[in-house]
């Protein structure tokens, strides 16, 4: 099975890992009257915000001066959520502020020293789901000019948390992420 950790993907998801789009929840999943979750429309229910090119200068990387000098990375993100309600009301609090998301990151990014970007990432993960709870997130972080001799392109990985649902079931794409908070 390709992949590891909590991010195994299985081969019937291939395609839609690809398209970077989450396959449909698993059979049964959110269908029963009794989860709230029921009422949503089709996953990824549709509405999603976006944070597109965000820059970052952190101290992450596995040569010592990476992690003592810092370098630039980007980083976008999508979260799904219902935007009808702030539609209608013009209300920020019906929906979630990216601006606080925005300031939560800078300040990981800041504070934070590690080796990898995988680890960066689910950082950056692990701060948003504490702001906004649990909802399905996707990120993909960039190292802008990884220290790599003759290579001038970028290094990039994708993560996906997705939000708790029907109990603990799998989700969409065979994993048990449930989404960690930070205190």
């Amino acid at each position: 099975e390709p992949g590891h950790g909590r991010y195994r993907f299985l081969s019937p998801n291939a395609k839609a890992v690809a398209q970077n789009t989450p396959p449909p929840p698993p059979e049964g999943c959110c269908d029963t009257p009794d989860n709230p979750l029921a009422a949503a429309p089709p996953w990824p229910w549709g509405d999603a915000l976006h944070v597109e090119g965000l820059r970052l200068w952190a101290r992450v990387g596995v040569l010592p001066e990476e992690r003592s000098l810092g370098q630039w990375f980007a980083l976008d993100l999508t979260v799904w959520l219902d935007l009808a309600p702030v539609g209608r009301s013009d209300d920020l609090s019906q929906g979630v502020d990216y601006s606080a998301g925005i300031a939560a990151v800078r300040a990981l990014a800041e504070q934070l020293v590690c080796h990898t970007i995988e680890h960066f990432g689910e950082r950056i993960l692990d701060r948003l789901t504490h702001l906004y709870g649990e909802r399905t997130m996707r990120l993909r972080l960039r190292k802008c000019h990884p220290p790599i001799p003759g290579f001038s392109g970028s290094v990039s990985v994708e993560r996906w948390r997705f939000a708790a649902c029907c109990g603990g079931q799998q989700g969409p794409l065979g994993t048990q992420e449930q989404g960690q908070r930070i205190g």
